[in-house]
C-alpha cells in the first residue's frame, strides 16, 4: 500500500493520467482511504482547472531573472551535495 509520501511523489502523473495502470489502481485505493491525501487531489485538480482557462501572462524580465538565479543555485547545491 502507498503511503503519502508516495502519493504526493506520483501526483504529477497521476493528474497527467501518466501512471501504469497497477499503479493508478493503488493510488487511487490509498486517495479513497486517506482523506488528507483526497483533499491534496482534489485541491489540486481545481487548482488546474482554474488556472487552465486562464491566459498566460508574462513573467517581468527582473522576476524571470531571481528566479533562474535561485534555481541554478539549488542545482548547484544538490549537485554539491550529491558528491
Amino acid at each position: 500500500m502507498p503511503t503519502c509520501k508516495d502519493f504526493l511523489r506520483e501526483l504529477s502523473d497521476y493528474l497527467d493520467s501518466a501512471l501504469d495502470p497497477a499503479t493508478k489502481k493503488e493510488l487511487d485505493k490509498h486517495v479513497e482511504e486517506c482523506p488528507n491525501c483526497w483533499v491534496v487531489l482534489d485541491t489540486t485538480q481545481k487548482t488546474v482547472k482554474i488556472y487552465k482557462g486562464c491566459e498566460p501572462q508574462a513573467v517581468p524580465a527582473a522576476l524571470e531573472d531571481k528566479l533562474m538565479t535561485a534555481l541554478k543555485a539549488k542545482m548547484a547545491e544538490k549537485k554539491c551535495g550529491s558528491s
